[in-house]
């Protein structure tokens, strides 16, 4: 028998496929180690047949690994193929997607533990009164029954053994699953479809196009309504996938599926253990949990006969992967939700103008949802103008407005969440006197002082910098430090709520995989009056007490360089303003703002999507921006600039002419160094291009595959979600 083989090495002189000789009962999808290049090296079995074109004599024979199931479906293996096509990167890449990375590399496995169990009764046994220890653990396992060797070993010592080798216990050797979030747990709390919940789910099944995008209000029931959906699938014995864009949403989320399905539902995130990771992913590969969570990732969880996929907050950008291969979860999900004949469920407060788009256009079903559960009104939006409040002499983080509401709120005993996208202490730390602005050494950014570590730190690469006590250029001591970040806030609001428990939620304060549950826990349980926090605060979390929402610094989106800036600021604030009043209490929010007159902050304090989507689509339509075009980023990065010059340089020759064939295609194109030049030591160039037409686009992948080296990494990005 034939083994078709590929070698776990991502690069694109191995990117092939390897005839092996195996055993007859080798099955597609196992994972194998292979003899290559003097080496023993992962691989993966493609297919099987009887005969090669290479002499028998001359093929090596692969070593199967001691998996008990394949490690690869065929859905995988289908996926693996079609993912390596879209986006040109080598198979042993897209390949890896589908597995925990320690596993490929052999540093986890099963969990096992031996248990001891009688072979016949105490009163059977000839044993010496001396032999203590034999007498006690045969006793103990008479009263007890099976019981973990290692525990009756440190009562009992030798006894376990000794009566095994006379026959009078037998062991066995059991796995022991690892689950991350054992204190995640929920009351079972029955619920009844309100009627716009049981119309949204009857439409999901009898609208015969693929995806469904259900268009809710915050609070407006949308989890319920895909909670059914995985329930209808598990009775008819179908397996599900549910996404979330955060981490913190996770922990929720899997209360919620737990409370409602038990042990059927397993999640997967990059912040569980290696021991966790592998665990849950073996209990979807082998059907005993039929519901998989988590972010981005999850989207390759090793499910067979999938019911249904849903993805909540599909606006959200973590849904693109950065790294290589760089896919968007959306078509990674629909190419499953094809395969399986299911449908692919899209939930969004504020859907992204392109999913809308396609709603509009009859490509997607749409579903309205446009009230919330409990038929209370969203809350209401106050604007504060800080032009204003810095004229009276304001110049704290909050308004007058702001401060108010807060001595509303908790003197009724109520709680606030404050939103800040900027976490640390002060962005920028500055000289006075020259004008230096300390920066990373490995990135060119500036530094951002966190007060709690007394440091400064990269946000891009998380270097860590000693704190600055004088200035290393010129060395005066007039540092200044400028910017607010969400550390800066909670002091803030210490000194002016001594009496209040305040929290704080950002990267810094959330490490550990269940430092985002523990935040939201103690919230949730009211042991905290106030939570200051970055997006993570902003989706998908219902506190009842919450009653005001105060969004600082409203703007500061609105000015990236981006495309979709004035999108991304509407759906941020929607979002984050519907934490509020989500209970019986009518709820308020403060939006501080420097550009109170912004028609995207009108829309927005309004709930105005109609409205917002028609302005931003007819913008888009006579700018030729995206969904009527496409932008492509071709980045180059890697550690020595001459080389990514050259690598720059190669691939450039190859677009231009591409471009000057097909000019009416493109609407823009040139090159350029990236924004920030450098990243964790790694150099960046770019050659932007804004395509009209995208029959181009395969022969641009086709250009960069074959431009990547060594020195070099070539990527190609489509619709980039950070231009930076």
């Amino acid at each position: 028998m034939i083994a078709e083989v590929i070698v776990d090495i991502a690069a694109s002189e191995t990117d092939r496929i390897y005839d092996y000789l195996c055993d007859e009962n080798t099955i597609v999808g196992s994972r194998v180690r292979a003899p290559f290049g003097g080496k023993i090296v992962p691989g993966f079995v493609m297919r099987t047949k009887e005969t090669s074109d290479y002499p028998a004599e001359k093929l090596k024979r692969v070593f199967p690994c001691s998996d008990e199931l394949p490690a690869l479906t065929k859905e995988c293996l289908f996926l693996a193929e079609k993912i390596t096509a879209r986006y040109r990167v080598p198979k042993a890449l897209t390949l890896r997607l589908f597995l925990p990375s320690e596993m490929r590399t052999g540093k986890v496995r099963e969990l096992t533990r031996n248990y001891a169990a009688l072979a016949l009764p105490v009163a059977q046994m000839k044993l010496a009164k001396t032999a203590k220890n034999q007498l006690g653990a045969a006793q103990y396992l008479e009263e007890n029954g099976k019981t973990d060797c290692a525990y009756l070993n440190s009562i009992y010592p030798g006894g376990v053994s000794a009566l095994e080798k006379k026959g009078y216990v037998v062991i066995t050797k059991e796995q022991i699953l690892r689950d991350p979030y054992k204190t995640v747990t929920a009351e079972k709390v029955e619920r009844v479809l309100t009627p716009d919940q049981q119309r949204a789910v009857d439409t999901v099944h009898t609208d015969e196009r693929t995806v469904q995008l259900l268009h809710g209000v915050t609070g407006s029931g949308k989890t319920e309504v895909y909670l059914t959906l995985i329930a209808e699938c598990l009775s008819r014995g179908e397996s599900s996938i549910f996404l979330v864009p955060e981490i913190s949403l996770t922990p929720q989320m899997l209360s919620q599926l737990r409370a409602r399905f038990g042990k059927n539902a397993a999640i997967l995130h990059s912040g569980l253990s290696a021991g966790e990771r592998f665990d849950e992913w073996w209990r979807l590969r082998t059907g005993e949990a039929k519901i998989a969570i988590g972010a981005r990732s999850a989207i390759f969880a090793p499910l067979e006969n999938l019911g249904v996929i849903i993805i909540d907050e599909e606006h959200d950008s973590s849904y693109s992967s950065e790294s290589a291969p760089r896919y968007n979860t959306f078509d990674v999900a629909y190419l499953r939700a094809k395969k399986n004949g299911c449908k692919l469920v899209l939930g969004s407060a504020t859907p992204s103008v392109d999913t809308y788009k396609r709603a509009q256009d009859g490509e997607f079903s749409l579903i309205r949802m446009d009230k919330r559960i409990n038929k209370r009104p969203l809350p209401d939006i106050l604007i504060a103008d800080m032009r204003r409040e810095v004229r009276r002499g304001n110049n704290t983080p909050f308004s007058s407005a702001l401060k108010e509401e807060l001595d509303r709120c908790l003197l009724g005993g109520k709680q606030a969440i404050l939103f800040l996208n900027r976490r640390g202490y002060s962005q920028t730390v500055i000289c006075k006197e020259c004008g230096y602005v300390a920066k990373c050494e490995s990135c060119d950014v500036s530094l951002t002082y966190h007060r709690d570590e007394n440091c400064l730190k990269c946000h891009y690469c998380g270097t860590k910098y000693n704190m600055l006590s004088a200035c290393p250029e010129c060395g005066g001591r007039k540092l200044s430090y400028s910017g607010t970040g969400t550390q800066k806030i909670a002091a803030e609001l210490q000194k002016a709520y001594p009496e209040a428990r305040i929290l704080r939620m950002d990267n810094d304060t959330t490490s550990g995989k269940e430092g985002h549950y523990k935040i939201l826990k103690t919230f949730a349980e009211h042991k905290a009056d106030i939570l200051v926090g970055t997006q993570m605060i902003a989706k998908g979390h219902d506190f009842p007490s919450v009653t005001l929402v105060g969004i600082l610094d409203a703007d500061m989106s609105l000015y990236f360089s981006d495309y979709r800036s004035g999108e991304r600021t509407f759906q941020l604030i929607t979002q984050v303003a519907g934490r509020s009043g989500r209970a019986e209490e009518q709820g308020k929010v403060v939006l501080q703002t420097f550009d109170p007159e912004n028609e995207v902050l009108r829309f927005a304090t309004a709930y105005d999507y109609e409205g917002f989507y028609e302005n931003e689509i007819s913008r888009r339509a006579a700018m030729m921006y995206p969904p009527f075009s496409k932008i492509v980023r071709v980045l180059v990065t890697g550690e020595e600039d001459k080389k990514c010059i050259e690598a720059l340089r190669e691939v450039y020759v190859e677009l231009e002419r591409l471009y000057t064939e097909n000019t009416e295609k493109f609407l823009f194109f040139n090159k350029m160094r990236a924004p920030i030049k450098r990243i964790q030591n790694k150099f960046r160039y770019q050659v932007l291009m804004h395509l009209a037409d995208v029959s181009v686009l395969p022969e641009i992948y086709a250009i960069c595959a074959a431009a990547r080296n060594r020195d070099a990494l070539v990527s190609v990005e489509e619709n980039p979600t950070n231009l930076t």
